[in-house]
């Protein structure tokens, strides 16, 4: 497989989504379609290419073998190959729009200022977690915060 030209194309695709998802109109379609367009497309494709990968159909371009993911040896030596970090990227990049997303429409949702939410999505896009918690802190201390500031409703 060529592995730089999957690593290309899913790279830009979820950046084009990022920027939807930061810039554009938050119409209902809009977000259906960066959900479905996006996360779900790179969702199939790491879902497409995952089984071939881990049993050995297709080369990860790795040291050959099944990967071993009950080890950080194993791990470690799954990201190495280029194979493995294309997966692996594909994974973040799904899991990181999906929790960008979230953070959009519930920052929405308690009418939060699209400026003040660009920086959030910005972490969530390159640091993922991170963002996630930056947002959650935000919204714990914020002075006209709701009831449910803690819980992510």
């Amino acid at each position: 497989m060529n592995w730089d030209l999957i690593f290309t194309i899913t790279n830009n695709f979820a950046l084009v989504m990022w920027l939807i998802l930061a810039f554009a109109p938050r119409r209902e379609a809009v977000i259906k379609g960066i959900f479905y367009g996006g996360v779900g497309l790179l969702a199939l494709t790491y879902a497409v290419i995952i089984i071939p990968l881990m049993t050995g159909l297709v080369d990860g371009g790795g040291s050959g073998g099944t990967p071993d993911m009950t080890s950080l040896a194993g791990v470690k030596a799954l990201l190495a190959s280029d194979g493995g970090a294309t997966i692996g990227w594909i994974h973040y990049l799904a899991f990181d729009l999906f929790v960008g997303i979230w953070v959009a429409n519930n920052a929405d949702r308690h009418g939060i200022n699209r400026i003040i939410q660009i920086p959030f999505l910005l972490f969530t896009l390159m640091l993922g977690p991170f963002g996630l918690t930056l947002y959650l802190v935000f919204r714990l201390f914020r002075r006209d915060k709701p009831e449910n500031a803690v819980y992510p409703a």
